[in-house]
């Protein structure tokens, strides 16, 4: 390659590094990608998939940082209709003071990207906009402004609003898959045995064979039904493993087994504290450190299971990064809820990079209102860019020669091959 720089070879030397980052920026830009985890609902869903500018303004971040700020009793907040909160979160986050918080940031990116007047401030403007929307074809846009490629739902048996759906006529939408939500069953025995036994499945509390058989058969029943490319769980952070709870036992002889025998990964998110604040509602959880121990001995003890691992706590990070060297059926993802800022995503992107290469996936939206999709992958390219871009220039600074196709082939791991990929290891 001449010392020119030649943009049809598009082979990156040490003499070629603002082209390089260059192109890093544009193929993070350009590259579809996979959001192995949401809390959106496919259209079919109807009421349970939020979209528009109230439901932006009341997501349980907002509300938290609006009730820092608020001398109203907490209960009065909760008493108002969503129109009227949203309202009191507009005046106090974006006019009575600067929206500069990440939550804020994402609305003004979200309203802006959809061809909004920002500067106007206009909120019956935004809401008129969004009143007008047809859903189906709103939902197209956002596919189309984020180049989202397909999206992985949150489904939970045991909402009685969501479970109608998936027992009637549910048209699949490619775009949007299942993932099997078992937090009731795992961390809420009592509850979901009666919840089975009410289904019609033969269950009781103590356990015995005949129940372990047909919580599998449950399991079994719903991966099946709803095609889940997953199975997952939010645990607390004193989730230990082994332990002598209902939990353990639910965990090692039903979900485990059913899971190697469906091919599908179980997905644990760790480290949530429910309810530190009981009158926040949603917006009132906490997190603490957890056990990367507990993760590094399922790995050990069930070789050919697959596990999905992210931690809520910064804290665990780099344990659990080191966690991962050590076992190739555990696969990193994402910069989950209160890790998800911009500077925290840098930090950890750049740490799992260095430890972990391109075997990561490096971020989910976790997205609960269908235009979160859009700050959220925006804001994380950003940075997945500018981290891939340092990386790449340190190896072509040791004569290394980086070519265009090579970068393709590495955001492509990143944004959604990794993961698929991974579902389909046996």
């Amino acid at each position: 390659m001449t010392s020119d720089f030649d943009p049809e070879a598009r082979t990156y030397t040490r003499e070629h590094v603002a082209e390089l980052c260059a192109t890093v920026t544009r193929v993070c830009t350009e590259t579809a990608v996979t959001d192995l985890h949401t809390h959106l609902f496919a259209p079919a869903f109807r009421e349970l998939l939020l979209y528009g500018i109230d439901d932006l303004l009341t997501y349980h971040y907002l509300v938290a940082e609006y009730l820092r700020v608020s001398d109203a009793p907490y209960e009065q907040f909760w008493v108002l209709s969503k129109r009227a909160q949203a309202d009191h979160i507009w005046q106090a986050l974006f006019l009575d003071r600067s929206p500069i918080s990440e939550a804020c940031r994402g609305v003004l990116t979200v309203l802006d990207r959809l061809g909004l007047d920002v500067g106007g401030r206009d909120l019956d403007e935004y809401r008129e906009y969004f009143a007008e929307r047809d859903v189906a074809s709103h939902v197209n846009q956002v596919f189309d402004c984020v180049n989202l490629k397909c999206i992985v739902m949150t489904n939970d048996p045991f909402d009685e609003k969501e479970r109608p759906v998936w027992e009637g006529e549910y048209a699949a939408d490619s775009r949007f898959h299942a993932a099997l939500r078992v937090d009731v069953l795992l961390n809420s025995w009592g509850n979901a045995c009666e919840r089975l036994e009410g289904w019609g499945y033969d269950v009781e509390k103590s356990l015995k064979p005949r129940t372990i058989s047909e919580v599998r058969r449950f399991l079994t029943d719903w991966l099946q039904r709803t095609r889940a490319l997953y199975t997952a769980v939010s645990l607390p952070p004193d989730f230990a493993f082994p332990e002598d709870s209902a939990r353990h036992k639910i965990i090692t002889e039903c979900v485990l087994p059913v899971a190697r025998l469906e091919n599908v990964p179980f997905a644990m998110m760790i480290g949530v504290k429910r309810a530190v604040n009981p009158a926040l509602r949603l917006a009132g959880d906490g997190l603490a450190r957890s056990d990367v121990g507990a993760v590094e001995r399922l790995c050990a003890a069930y070789p050919e299971n697959k596990f999905m691992v992210t931690m809520l706590s910064r804290e665990n990070q780099h344990d659990l990064c080191v966690a991962a060297r050590k076992f190739r059926n555990l696969l990193l993802f994402g910069c989950w809820w209160f890790l998800n800022n911009p500077s925290l995503i840098e930090e950890m992107t750049r740490m799992r990079i260095e430890l972990l290469g391109l075997s990561i996936v490096p971020q989910h939206s976790d997205a609960r209102v269908l235009e979160q999709v859009i700050y959220k992958w925006e804001h994380s390219r950003q940075i997945i860019a500018k981290v891939l871009a340092d990386k790449y220039t340190d190896v072509v600074g040791t004569g290394w020669s980086v070519r265009d196709s090579e970068i393709k082939r590495d955001v492509g791991l990143l944004f959604g091959e990794n993961f698929w990929n991974f579902l389909k290891r046996t």
